[in-house]
């Protein structure tokens, strides 16, 4: 049952910042520092995914050499305007031959 209720939790809270979204005025939308901070967020919260994927494990921090490679290459291919395809498989390719090597 606990399920159930974290399931109809979630769907209104995900209806609720629809709604936030929706019957916002205008007027604060169109604010420098709200339109500065919604364009942040997505940035800032993306990081934080990586970096949680790229050196955590579980519940404690652990730093892969193949994942961080894979990282360093993503970041490499990124810094070369390469498109987000060849990003991913640059990232996928060195870690997957690091691993291979018993890295």
């Amino acid at each position: 049952m606990s399920v159930w209720i974290a399931v109809i939790a979630t769907g209104l809270g995900c209806y609720a910042l629809k709604l936030g979204g929706l019957v916002t005025p205008r007027r604060l939308l169109d604010d420098p520092r709200v339109r500065r901070f919604a364009d942040l967020v997505p940035v800032a919260l993306l990081t934080a995914l990586i970096a949680v994927q790229a050196v955590a494990d579980g519940r404690s921090l652990e730093f892969d050499a193949a994942r961080l490679a894979g990282l360093g290459a993503a970041v490499a291919a990124l810094l070369l305007r390469a498109p987000f395809l060849v990003v991913l498989v640059a990232a996928a390719g060195v870690a997957a031959g690091l691993r291979l090597l018993g890295l």
